[in-house]
């Protein structure tokens, strides 16, 4: 009887440091998990300016919606790119709806990380009726998940707008623009298509919003304004052969 006793108590006493151990490792994890998620880039005073002038702009929600004067039927749906405050593309997205007349809504992700709701397009599609035609686009890790979500309802998106990011999943290329800096080598490298690829010459990776300089990005030899600009036109050229088509 005392071996048996001898022996409960030391499985006892393994359980409990077993389960002491895994509890100091959910909770490491779960410290670690929060840091990461918390440290993200900001936007910077020329993106939150854009906000500030509320000319055309509303939020609700985790939305920020950028009409133009005249709204048409058309509108484009934005992901950030991940860890990067929405708001640092609000510049970017006021030169496109000045520029080509889409209603463009830009959307905040969880923990600034456009993964955690790849379907968010789906719920900003029912919440805005009156537009007829939907344009899906992203930066980086946004850019990807946009594209996932067009792959899954070609659809329902007319074009997909791929910034300093790729293809991710099937969606046709004659409705894909792809656009990145020529600095930016990692998106070079895994482009296996060529229809509708527009290189910005002296760009980077991060440039396509206004949140300062990203950790591993090679700095830009042309403005943000510069590449921005550049964007612009390319996406107002696609827009004209789409409607075209």
């Amino acid at each position: 009887m005392k071996e048996n006793a001898s022996g409960t108590s030391h499985a006892r006493r393994t359980a409990k440091r077993v389960a002491a151990v895994l509890l100091a490792v959910v909770l490491v994890l779960a410290v670690g998990t929060g840091w990461y998620l918390s440290d993200y880039y900001r936007a910077e005073e020329v993106a939150t300016a854009v906000l500030a002038q509320g000319q055309g702009i509303t939020t609700q929600d985790n939305l920020t919606v950028l009409t133009p004067t005249v709204p048409g039927d058309t509108a484009l749906i934005f992901y950030p790119g991940a860890k990067v405050e929405a708001t640092a593309y609000l510049p970017l997205l006021d030169a496109i709806r000045q520029r080509t007349g889409l209603t463009c809504i830009l959307v905040d992700m969880p923990f600034h990380m456009a993964i955690f709701d790849v379907n968010a397009a789906q719920a900003v599609m029912d919440d805005f009726p009156q537009y007829q035609h939907w344009y899906i686009a992203g930066h980086s890790m946004g850019g990807a998940m946009a594209s996932q979500f067009a792959a899954d309802h070609p659809d329902e998106v007319d074009g997909l707008i791929l910034l300093g990011a790729y293809l991710y999943g099937e969606y046709p290329t004659d409705r894909t623009l792809t656009v990145y800096g020529s600095l930016n080598q990692s998106v070079e490298d895994k482009l296996d298509y060529t229809e509708n690829v527009v290189e910005i010459e002296g760009g980077n990776h991060a440039q396509f919003g206004n949140y300062g300089p990203q950790k591993g990005d090679a700095p830009a030899t042309i403005s943000a304004e510069g590449q921005q600009d550049q964007t612009v036109d390319a996406i107002e050229a696609f827009l004209a052969v789409r409607s075209a088509a």
